[in-house]
Parts: structure tokens; sequence; C-alpha cells
């Protein structure tokens, strides 16, 4: 008896996984699914998971995003920010839908494009994740070649960058060179926002970014 799409339901802050799924199943359920829906679906070697995210989870995805955003902007370098697109690899058998990911030292190589196809393009050079509601696997990031990982947890920041194909746990993102303590910072500007709200947040952390890059 095969399972139908409309027949499975995910609450929010929860995930469902799936062994032995094929590639053509994991394409099909992307198709049928749509771009539009409120779900994530990964893949790794046959275990497909799905999950539903949280609002606290969506607002936090968010709110760094913009962080990063007004970091790139300041220290003015191009970038492309493709939220949860899909990424995937037949031949590597990943896919995976980062909570947010970005383009920056390999912006202008997908630069205009509408699709990315990792057989030609690079994948993304810095990727974020919500740990609020389960543990984001490193295996997939690692075998894509996703250079940069950020992990929050709802408290704490985790910078990983990959070193021969596996994660190491940093303090400093290399992206971001020079500027210290970004794994305390942004936590504490995620929490003002929730305060203070995001613009005057967001205001707020431009001026502190300014300062550090004056003092370099």
């Amino acid at each position: 008896m095969q399972v139908q799409l409309k027949q499975i339901i995910v609450p929010p802050g929860q995930q469902l996984l799936m062994t032995d799924v094929s590639w053509q199943m994991y394409e099909e359920m992307l198709e049928e699914y749509g771009e539009k829906r409120g779900s994530r679906i990964n893949y790794s070697q046959g275990v497909l998971e799905i999950m539903v995210p949280l609002p606290e989870h969506e607002d936090d995805k968010i709110i760094i995003s913009n962080l990063v955003e007004i970091l790139l902007e300041e220290l003015d370098v191009e970038f492309r920010n493709l939220a949860s697109t899909t990424f995937k690899s037949e031949t590597m058998q990943q896919g995976l839908e980062a909570d947010s990911c970005f383009y920056i030292e390999n912006e202008a190589a997908v630069r205009g494009k509408r699709r990315i196809d990792l057989t030609v393009e690079p994948p993304p050079d810095l990727a974020i994740e919500i740990d609020i509601s389960s543990r984001t696997q490193l295996n997939n990031y690692e075998a894509l070649g996703v250079g940069e990982l950020w992990r929050f947890n709802g408290t704490k920041l985790e910078i990983n960058v990959l070193q021969a194909g596996r994660y190491v746990q940093v303090t400093e993102s290399p992206h971001f060179a020079g500027l210290l303590l970004l794994n305390e910072v942004i936590p504490q500007y995620l929490k003002q926002s929730k305060i203070d709200g995001r613009n005057k947040t967001m205001k707020a952390f431009r001026a502190w970014v300014k300062k550090q890059i004056e003092e370099r």
C-alpha cells in the first residue's frame, strides 16, 4: 500500500523521518509539495526528513539573516540570500533546504540565475540553521561542500567551518574576519529584537558593525 503525501501530517515543531526513500521518490515529493509550503524537506542517502518549523523558528531565521545582511552591506561585500532554496545532488544522494543561505565569495557565479545546478555552480558559502525543535545533521552539508554552517539552538550560535571535508567549530567566522565574538553578539541582538523591535535593533546593530570596522 502506497502512502499519499496528503495523508502525511507533521505538526509544527515536529519532524518526520522516512527510510529507504529513493532519489526518484524524493524528487516526486518535492514536486508534489511544491515550493509554496510550510515544511522543509531534506534528503541524505535514502533518509528523508520532513520538518515543519515553529513561528519562533521563523522569527529567529529572519532576524539572524537580517543581521548577516547588515554585516555584508557594511563590509561592502556583494551577496545573494537564497533563503530556503532546495540544493540537491543526485550523484551525492544529498538534498537540503537550509533555513537561510548566502552566496558571498561565489555570488558572481550565481548572480541572476533562476535555477542553480550544483553540478555546474558552487554550493552556498554560508548556511544558517535554527535548531530549536531538532538538531541539524552535518553530513549533508559536508557532502555538498557548504563552506560555513551556523547553528543556533535558541541561546547559542555555533560557527562551523569546512576543513578537509569535515566541519570544525570555530569562534570567528572567516567571512567576517576581524569582527570578533559574532557567536555571542548575534544572539544578543536577536534577543534585543524581541524586546525593542526589529527596526530599532537593526539600527543599533548597524552602528555596532560600523564602529567595529572603524576600529579594525
